[in-house]
């Protein structure tokens, strides 16, 4: 029975392992996580750049959803470089990838940025993008959320819960 345990235990482990991979590039999150002081149990210092980058991720999509209404194609691809960078620094990387494409189709290349697309498309495909960047941001903020025993849907949340 141990045995089985054990095993439940290691697939436990083994899932959480492809979830965090399967959200954030773990390289990436790593090298964040190193900036943290080797004393500090909490990540206090990775912690608030999380936390600074989720609240400037959601403030982010909400001017892709105005520039999106007024189908300003040029902020758009814009706001997309801007949070794919933030993005890859955190190693959210689903989010990263949906902005490239948004950054691409803004300036009506297709989403790999070869090719083009005529506006009607990009503002399609562009909602699609956003639609997916919102889902995967908000997985990536309940996964850091469990990381740092924190609920980062609470603006005011600074200290770790216990």
């Amino acid at each position: 029975m141990s045995n089985n345990s054990e095993r439940d235990h290691s697939d436990s482990e083994e899932d959480e392992d492809d979830l965090s991979n399967e959200i954030l590039d773990l390289d990436a999150f790593n090298q964040l996580l190193s900036m943290d002081d080797d004393t500090d149990e909490d990540y206090e210092f990775s912690r608030e750049i999380v936390q600074s980058y989720l609240e400037q991720a959601k403030s982010t999509f909400a001017d892709m959803d105005q520039a999106l209404s007024a189908k300003d194609l040029s902020k758009l691809s814009s706001l997309g470089h801007f949070l794919k960078g933030s993005s890859a620094t955190i190693g959210v990387k689903k989010v990263q990838e949906c902005c490239k494409h948004i950054q691409f189709l803004g300036k009506l290349h297709n989403m790999d940025g070869q090719g083009s697309v005529d506006e009607d498309e990009a503002l399609k495909l562009i909602a699609k993008e956003l639609k997916v960047g919102k889902e995967e941001y908000e997985k990536a903020n309940e996964f850091l959320g469990f990381f740092y025993e924190t609920d980062f849907t609470d603006q005011d949340a600074k200290e770790p819960s216990n």
